[in-house]
């Protein structure tokens, strides 16, 4: 219990962090218009900004729905990330 609490923000970041990989790629994946693994690791980031954004948007139905969702967790993880520093 002890160890918990000692590293409870490293716990925190770890398992908030998992699910990105699955939001961004699928978030990239829509933005690009592309099913290609390699999107995850290619540095192109001016698209996606923007699409996060709301300047540059998509035509499918599902962008909003996934663009929110992945604002949301990026608006959590900031929120953590904060509260780490203030404390």
């Amino acid at each position: 219990m002890e160890f918990i609490l000692d590293n409870i923000w490293f716990i925190l970041f770890l398992v908030w962090g998992m699910p990105l990989t699955v939001f961004r790629s699928r978030f990239r994946k829509m933005v690009y218009q592309t099913d290609s693994w390699t999107i995850n690791i290619k540095p192109v980031f001016v698209t996606e900004i923007s699409a996060l954004l709301g300047i540059q948007t998509v035509k499918t139905t599902m962008f909003p729905i996934v663009r929110n969702r992945y604002r949301f967790y990026l608006i959590v993880y900031l929120t953590l990330f904060s509260i780490y520093l203030i404390q």
